[in-house]
């Protein structure tokens, strides 16, 4: 019990430094920011399950960079791939898509942006995984447990809200393509309207 609850607290730290990533990058590169992650809060699940799955099913490969290397290629891939088809099945639209890119099947997975995946396999199984675990057994398994399920609590709601808004963001256009700023946008909006102290807090500042 004590080590599930310690796995899922490594999925939400590894989770939020994802959605910073994403952010960075939205800040470097697109010059604005941009909340890419699937859930309203500051979490990427795609990055936290993705450490977690490359910790537990290539650890024992830890004696062999180059296979380790290899083989997290292959799992990021399949997992990316699998989440964008899923997401895109359940709710009819993108969180990514790589369709102007070279090399990219079917814009879910691109050739360019899968091969640091082997390269984050190696930090993953070699520095940063190790590190977090180590820092968590170095804390008393009550705090785990509330830790635990206080994130599981947050993570929970955050989910169920989100899927409950994104459901009825609707996708105009026909063609797959990446549609995060407007979904973003959609969510703010929506919440926005649930939320009347929001609305109040507009008219005062006129």
């Amino acid at each position: 019990m004590s080590y599930l609850s310690k796995l899922f607290i490594c999925f939400m730290i590894f989770s939020f430094v994802g959605w910073c990533l994403e952010v960075l990058y939205g800040l470097v590169v697109l010059k604005r920011f941009v909340n890419r992650g699937f859930l309203i809060g500051p979490l990427c699940p795609l990055y936290g399950l993705g450490c977690v799955l490359l910790y537990l099913c290539l650890k024992d490969l830890a004696n062999n960079p180059i296979i380790l290397g290899i083989s997290s290629i292959l799992l990021c891939s399949v997992l990316e791939y699998s989440v964008s088809y899923i997401l895109e099945k359940i709710f009819k639209t993108r969180w990514w898509d790589y369709t102007d890119m070279k090399f990219n099947i079917n814009g879910r997975i691109c050739l360019g942006l899968i091969v640091p995946f082997g390269i984050l396999g190696l930090l993953v199984v070699y520095i940063l995984f190790p590190y977090t675990l180590n820092v968590l057994n170095n804390i008393s398994n009550l705090v785990i447990y509330v830790l635990a399920f206080v994130s599981l609590t947050v993570f929970t709601i955050d989910f169920i809200i989100s899927c409950n808004v994104i459901k009825k963001f609707k996708n105009i256009s026909k063609k797959p393509r990446d549609t995060t700023e407007e979904m973003a946008k959609f969510v703010r909006e929506t919440i926005a309207k649930k939320l009347p102290f929001l609305k109040k807090e507009k008219k005062s500042s006129r």
